[in-house]
């Protein structure tokens, strides 16, 4: 059982003992430490925060204890209940509110839940900001509300509906086209929210749905990360229903991956790459991914003329860098779409709306389209070492090592070759580092791995 806090948010398995677990007191703690913040930050106004939530089991409970720990600061509460993490992100400023908490943890198994703490712009939390929150519930340094001065919640039922127009309206979103182009989609929504957001945006878009897990009871029926390893059963029906295309959403629907109408994965770092390419060919522009994100981006970027640059893992990184690089799209390369024009957080219904009008216009087959692009292959690893070993030393000497290559040494040590690349992090919770390799074969991205993983254990001396 875990509890990991972190500068966005609380992430935790239910049950078990306080401060070891997301308990009912730790999710009470972290709630009124956030709600102290923001009372500090706006002091001289009435506080307001939107909640949602995925439909996982737990959901309910955490939500009840989260907001009526709000109302007792003196805080009002919009509760959308059941939503998607892009959602919250949309209503916050729509709502003029002060910030926003998402009840989700996910990728992670149904045993898992979190609160994702969001600002005023509806956008995740600076590090800063985070780190002051983590101190405030360390401290305990909360003070509640007296009786006449309790905050109130209203609950508001419109925003998913109110999303999908918003993604509908946008100038790059055809929906008369993706109509006459009669689709049929397949949709694998893992028993979440994605089941009531992704084939309401089909049918607004006259898409023909055939649903699959679509009912949000929280119950998943597989592991709920988009991996191919977990998708066998969406492969099989786009292939028996004879769909032009499978899309999976997460949980909390910020990832998004395809199923090519042959029933074969699309690629969930191809998600992005080909969302891009019809952004940028419409408005060029620059895009932004974070450093483990697939090198396909740069090349798309590249083929329209615009500017690529890669951020510390981590969607606050990543929308950072696109603000300062005025990238027109970026996001990460686990399906994560950022479309500024709607606004900065992972979409997975801005990705299926800007994907469908590009699938229309080009009158290709999805398989056509990935097949279009450069390929790359990844490879994901780690190595463990002892406690008493220096992580950040031996990243210092893998640097120095490769100097001669691109090195960058914004998140741990990413060694960028001609024709492959290589990304090396810490872990902040256990002595391991992770690496991720990236080339032209799978084979070749093995090697690089085991190439790496031989080096880091000879200056470890292990």
């Amino acid at each position: 059982m875990t509890l990991i806090k972190s500068i966005s948010g609380i992430r935790g398995t239910i049950g078990g003992k306080p401060s070891e677990n997301l308990t009912p007191i730790d999710a009470v703690k972290f709630a009124a430490a956030y709600g102290s913040w923001l009372k500090q930050r706006h002091q001289d106004k009435n506080t307001t925060v939107v909640v949602g939530r995925d439909a996982r089991i737990s959901g309910p409970m955490i939500q009840q204890l989260v907001m009526n720990t709000l109302t007792g600061l003196g805080i009002d509460v919009i509760d959308l209940d059941l939503s998607t993490t892009p959602t919250v992100e949309i209503a916050v400023p729509l709502e003029k509110a002060n910030g926003g908490i998402i009840l989700t943890a996910s990728h992670n198994p149904k045993q898992w839940n979190a609160l994702k703490l969001l600002n005023e712009k509806g956008e995740f939390l600076s590090g800063d900001d985070g780190a002051e929150i983590l101190e405030i519930a360390e401290k305990a340094d909360f003070s509640f509300a007296e009786v006449d001065e309790l905050g109130k919640i209203t609950r508001v039922d419109h925003y998913i509906d109110t999303h999908i127009e918003e993604v509908v309206m946008l100038p790059l979103v055809n929906a008369k086209k993706i109509a006459e182009a009669g689709f049929t989609v397949a949709v694998d929504a893992v028993n979440s929210t994605g089941g009531i957001a992704i084939p309401k945006l089909l049918k607004r878009l006259g898409v023909e749905v055939v649903e699959l897990y679509c009912e949000p009871t929280g119950d998943f029926p597989h592991n709920p990360e988009p991996l191919k390893e977990h998708l066998s059963e969406i492969c099989d029906l786009v292939k028996k229903s004879k769909a032009d295309l499978g899309i999976v959403v997460d949980p909390d629907v910020d990832r998004l991956a395809f199923i090519t109408e042959e029933g074969e994965m699309f690629g969930e770092e191809y998600t992005l790459v080909a969302c891009a390419d019809y952004v940028l060919s419409k408005t060029p522009g620059n895009t932004v991914s974070n450093l483990s994100s697939s090198r396909a981006l740069r090349d798309v970027t590249q083929k329209h003329g615009g500017n690529y640059e890669a951020s510390a893992v981590g969607e606050v990184n990543v929308v950072e860098l696109m603000k300062q690089n005025d990238a027109v799209i970026g996001g990460e390369g686990n399906g994560g779409i950022i479309y500024p024009e709607l606004h900065y957080g992972r979409d997975s219904l801005v990705g299926v709306g800007l994907f469908l009008t590009f699938l229309a216009e080009k009158k290709m087959k999805v398989s056509e389209i990935r097949n279009s692009y450069p390929s790359y292959f990844m490879s994901k690893n780690k190595i463990a070492l002892t406690p008493e070993l220096d992580v950040d030393n031996i990243l210092k000497l893998v640097a120095q090592k490769y100097s001669a290559e691109q090195v960058s040494t914004v998140d741990g040590v990413k060694i960028d070759f001609s024709e492959h690349w290589v990304h090396l992090r810490k872990s902040n919770t256990e002595p391991i580092i992770r690496i991720y390799t990236e080339a032209k074969t799978q084979e070749k991205a093995d090697e690089v791995a085991e190439e790496m993983i031989a080096e880091i254990k000879k200056i470890a001396n292990l």
